[in-house]
């Protein structure tokens, strides 16, 4: 099994060696969660990037975890990158598609407030669900070993979208009805490196105004496969299908 990562506010300066103190939520979780001792490895990172794996070599009170460095890996930014600008689902649901998208390699997340969404971000609300999402990015980061978290942008509206697109090397918007993708996302000429951007829309679908606006902007919508995936799943399939297609996951 593999060393369990933590995340630590700076990995500046650190070299092999050397002795760092993991403390806060973080410390009470390696010893009064997970109840590490002396030995045993673990992969501190700054989520950006910068890792430092090394051993135990002891603890003290219930937050106070002391590892001795061995190596400092880094994972170089990816190329090319993928952002999915995510439409909001209903409920938990929007954790969910974070979750999955990040354990499956998703470099961006930018949540979309599409105008067929049911739910809204308004207000403090609103915030505490931006903050739910960031916090399911970085949980779901350490879990599956990353040291490069993805970034969960500010929500956006469908003009925000728009710019994006304009942006990217490749914009895609994934739709299931055949009068609009003909085109099968897995057939797409993609970049070798730049920018993926990937629009999942909510469950009512991306309506025609939108669909026409993320033309202009050079999207091009594409479709996954025979089946109707939902909004909280489409994007962990089309991110896991991209990840194969450019060499990410060779």
């Amino acid at each position: 099994m593999t060393a369990p990562v933590f995340v630590i506010d700076s990995l500046e300066g650190v070299a092999a060696g050397a002795v760092v103190e993991l403390a806060g939520p973080e410390g009470r979780h390696a010893v009064s969660v997970r109840r590490l001792q002396p030995g045993e490895a673990v992969v501190l990172t700054d989520g950006q990037g910068r890792g430092a794996a090394g051993t135990v070599v002891r603890t003290e009170g219930k937050d106070r975890l002391f590892v001795e460095l061995a190596e400092l890996p880094f994972e170089p930014e990816p190329a090319p990158r993928i952002t999915v600008v995510q439409a909001l689902p209903k409920g938990d649901r929007g954790e969910l598609a974070v979750e999955t998208m990040t354990e499956t390699g998703v470099d961006a997340i930018v949540p979309w407030s599409a105008a067929r969404c049911i739910t809204r971000w308004k207000g403090e609300r609103g915030l505490k669900a931006l903050a739910k999402w960031r916090a399911t990015a970085r949980e779901a980061g350490k879990q599956s070993r990353r040291l490069r978290f993805p970034e969960v942008a500010d929500a956006a509206t469908t003009k925000q979208v728009a710019a994006l697109l304009a942006k990217a090397d490749f914009a895609a918007v994934l739709h299931e009805d055949r009068a609009y993708s003909s085109e099968p996302l897995a057939t797409a000429e993609l970049p070798a490196e730049g920018e993926i951007v990937l629009v999942v829309g909510p469950e009512g679908g991306v309506s025609e105004q939108e669909l026409t606006l993320f033309e202009e902007a050079g999207a091009k919508a594409y479709r996954l496969g025979r089946s109707v995936l939902r909004t909280s799943t489409a994007g962990t399939a089309a991110t896991a299908l991209l990840l194969g297609r450019t060499g990410r996951w060779s």
